[in-house]
């Protein structure tokens, strides 16, 4: 199990039991699945308050994983329930994880929360207590969050049951008109929800540290249907395969090993495989990025800068990280016939690439047209819907067989 990864259990509760006591030790929180909770407060004078009820997607205990002080109120079961545990541990990671401002302000909201429910409790201070306007706000805060650990829970089931799985979008030369690899995009088919976009899980997955699990698998498997095309369609050039890889990859600290251990038990060669990382990467983590790249470029592998152009865009991380390919936003390509300064800017990329010795390739292209403009500005190699979106394994077989004979291959 990886370091960054999450474990999440479900327990179930009785109308009538009680869930957590005030007074007591917590060192976890729960997200409400199914069921009603009533959360009651003891006040300095011995009397019990009622101070709300609690549904389906909201949040209980939350401030005994911010400290180590008691929990504050008691909280009963009115419903069976069925609760998502969260550990102090997984929020203090990504707690941690998260922006030094945004942290430092949670910290106070929390601590002035916190703080006002032991006033009302202690000091009986009526006003302190949360009224029903402050625990409504709090509960809609609440939905988004518990929206996302579900989330963040269904995933690892995902991993575990086989639900996720790569698509394939071929990537081509433009001066050859060769298949020249792919790249490997991870899919999610939720077995209620159906498919669920990657804008959508992928960060999720980020957050709750599964990604490191999941990209493992990635790696594994485009490794594996690597060796698969080829042999299935004997196809006579060395096939590349793209595999996207997140900061959350680069902090485990089993990363470098786990790469090398794939590609030694797939029976890949190095230089066929490349790693997209984005910009916020080598932004975010400099100095661990830098040796973890330098060592995969020493071992053979490619490395892409993914959706070049939308962020830093500095000239001086292009010195100093041992990158050999950048990959220009599909957003640029796909303005660039209505905005002179997407144009511009595709350009521009373009021939930083050439200056730098870097090979470049355009995501997003979607009609000959646009694959003529780039292959006159000196794009090295493309990939987008005019040639083909992403493809399950044996339609990207089908692909490449057909390829030689495709209309498209003279078309640019």
């Amino acid at each position: 199990m990886g370091a960054m990864e999450t474990v999440q259990t479900y327990k179930s509760y009785k109308s009538g039991d009680i869930i957590m006591t005030q007074g007591e030790q917590g060192d976890c929180a729960y997200l409400i699945e199914e069921g009603q909770v009533e959360i009651l407060i003891e006040k300095s004078d011995g009397s019990i308050e009622r101070l709300a009820t609690r549904g389906p997607g909201t949040v209980i205990g939350e401030m005994a994983i911010v400290d180590d002080a008691p929990r504050v109120a008691t909280v009963q079961a009115v419903e069976d329930c069925k609760l998502l545990e969260i550990s102090r541990e997984d929020f203090n990671r990504r707690l941690d994880s998260a922006d030094p401002v945004i942290k430092m302000i949670a910290q106070i909201i929390l601590t002035r929360y916190r703080d006002m429910l032991v006033r009302a409790s202690i000091f009986n201070d009526p006003d302190s207590v949360p009224t029903p306007e402050d625990l409504e706000r709090k509960v809609v805060q609440q939905n988004n969050a518990g929206e996302m650990i579900k989330m963040a829970n269904d995933f690892k089931i995902a991993i575990e049951s086989n639900q996720l799985q790569l698509h394939y979008q071929p990537i081509i030369d433009f001066e050859t008109t060769e298949l020249k690899g792919f790249e490997a995009l991870m899919r999610w088919k939720h077995p209620e929800q159906g498919m669920i976009p990657p804008g959508v899980f992928i960060p999720v997955a980020e957050d709750s540290g599964l990604i490191v699990q999941a990209s493992r698998w990635a790696l594994r498997e485009a490794c594996q249907a690597l060796n698969r095309i080829q042999g299935q369609t004997g196809y006579d050039f060395d096939l590349t395969m793209s595999v996207n890889f997140s900061s959350t990859d680069f902090a485990d600290e089993n990363f470098l090993e786990q790469v090398y251990l794939i590609l030694s038990e797939t029976d890949i060669e190095p230089n066929r495989i490349n790693l997209e990382i984005t910009e916020r990467l080598l932004m975010t983590q400099p100095d661990n990025a830098k040796e973890t790249l330098s060592m995969c470029r020493q071992a053979g592998l490619g490395i892409s800068i993914d959706d070049f152009g939308t962020g830093y865009s500095s000239l001086s991380y292009l010195h100093y990280y041992p990158i050999d390919t950048l990959k220009v936003d599909q957003t640029f390509v796909r303005n660039m016939r209505a905005d002179d300064s997407a144009r511009e800017l595709v350009k521009s990329i373009i021939a930083l690439g050439k200056n730098m010795q870097m090979k470049t390739i355009a995501e997003g292209v979607e009609d000959l047209e646009d694959a003529q403009i780039l292959k006159e500005m000196g794009c090295d190699q493309s990939q987008g819907y005019y040639f083909s979106r992403p493809l399950p394994e044996h339609e990207i077989v089908d692909f490449v067989r057909d390829w030689d004979i495709n209309p498209l291959k003279s078309s640019f």
